[in-house]
């Protein structure tokens, strides 16, 4: 049976993660906050960011910025878009 959440980004019940993303408190908030549906979009996001912005997860400050954005995207807040881009129209 799938798992429910309250989705923290779309502000509805969706199926959750099946797992924590992360190890520790971090992992399991997203695990009880974050639906499936979320995280997906979210990783499509970051590809965008990391390929787009060139950034480099081998440096700290980057990987730092890409916390930051995740904790934005998912909390439903203002984040970082890659430059230039446009959404394909429906």
């Amino acid at each position: 049976m799938t798992r429910t959440v309250m989705c923290r980004k779309h502000k509805q019940g969706l199926p959750g993660l099946d797992r924590p993303p992360y190890p520790g408190a971090k992992g399991e908030d997203i695990y009880q906050h974050v639906s499936k549906q979320a995280w997906e979009e979210w990783q499509k996001h970051q590809t965008m960011l990391i390929n787009e912005r060139r950034l480099n997860m081998m440096n700290a400050e980057d990987r730092k910025f890409l916390q930051a954005e995740m904790d934005k995207f998912l909390s439903g807040e203002d984040y970082a878009q890659a430059e230039g881009y446009v959404p394909p129209s429906a």
